[in-house]
């Protein structure tokens, strides 16, 4: 367990994202989202992130109706604001969105104060539970103004309050979330997809500046949507059709990997995983199996000579920890 910056609150090496539980592309079962968040649970890990965006807060319910078998005082849960849900009586599904759902809500951006605290509250009805120990803004990227000068004043209130233990900002780019780091007294930033074999863009500045001020680091999207867990052709990476220069690269990451006796998605979460800032690597999984290969894979260890021999071949560049 480690603790993220200087809040007290503690989370698991591996986290559970519970996107996909809110049916992220496709149908999940309420069944099979409950068994995926207890083999979870069974297998140690101990953070849960989720979001009201996901599955317009089908993840939250289901998510908390899973979480009430165990001990609160024993699992961390984060969610977000920025997007209030605010209810919808066009019709039609969420799939533009992302989500395989009804679209009996519809999103609406809202850094303010008021949206922040109405967004928590709503929340929070949805989880079952009387408090989060993580809140971070979600994805203010074209919002920063409201985001900097409104969303988080509400959130270091809120922490002043004990109402949430620990606060951040999560999103796709670092560059925004180094302001985050240097500029407020946040305890930590997640960053999707923009530290991983394929994407180091976060070393440059987010996570220095993460060490430098003591601010703990998530590191999610691991396998850049796709790409990183199984390279073959018709692969996503950052949601899309991944281009053949990426797809050439991932494959002969994974042929060094084999050649080292391992896969090529436990080296994707070691590399998470190693750097002194990141904290908790959080992994989207849709089913118990998928659950126990994530913890599988965390948990293999990664031979030196693998990264020895990314470097050699200028797969990784010298200067990445590993």
């Amino acid at each position: 367990m480690s603790t993220l910056g200087g809040s007290g609150v503690q989370v698991s090496g591996l986290a559970f994202g519970a996107a996909v539980i809110g049916n992220l592309y496709t149908e999940v079962s309420d069944e099979q989202a409950h068994e995926a968040v207890t083999a979870a649970w069974d297998r140690g890990i101990r953070y849960f992130d989720t979001a009201p965006h996901y599955g317009l807060g089908l993840s939250e319910r289901r998510l908390g109706e899973a979480l009430r078998a165990f001990p609160r005082s024993e699992f961390t849960v984060s969610t977000k604001v920025g997007r209030r849900l605010e209810p919808w009586t066009g019709g039609g599904d969420d799939l533009a969105n992302g989500f395989a759902v009804p679209a009996t809500q519809h999103r609406v951006w809202d850094f303010s104060a008021d949206g922040v605290r109405r967004t928590l509250d709503a929340g929070l009805e949805r989880l079952g539970l009387d408090r989060v120990d993580v809140v971070y803004l979600h994805d203010p990227d074209h919002h920063a103004e409201q985001a900097f000068h409104e969303g988080y004043p509400a959130l270091e209130k809120l922490r002043s309050e004990g109402v949430v233990g620990a606060i951040g900002a999560g999103m796709n780019q670092a560059e925004m979330l180094t302001r985050f780091v240097r500029d407020t007294d946040v305890d930590v930033v997640l960053c999707a997809g923009r530290y991983t074999l394929l994407d180091q863009s976060a070393l440059t500045e987010l996570l220095p500046a993460a060490v430098a001020r003591g601010v703990s680091v998530v590191i999610g999207g691991a396998f850049n949507s796709g790409l990183l867990a199984d390279p073959k052709p018709g692969a996503t990476y950052n949601y899309a059709a991944a281009s053949r220069e990426l797809l050439d690269r991932a494959l002969a990451m994974k042929a060094v990997a084999e050649r080292h006796g391992i896969t090529l998605r436990a080296a994707a979460l070691a590399f998470c995983a190693a750097h002194p800032a990141v904290a908790s690597v959080l992994v989207g999984a849709r089913t118990a199996a998928e659950v126990r290969d994530c913890a599988d894979q965390f948990e293999t260890p990664v031979p030196a000579a693998f990264w020895q021999e990314l470097r050699d071949t200028g797969l990784l560049a010298a200067e990445e920890p590993s």
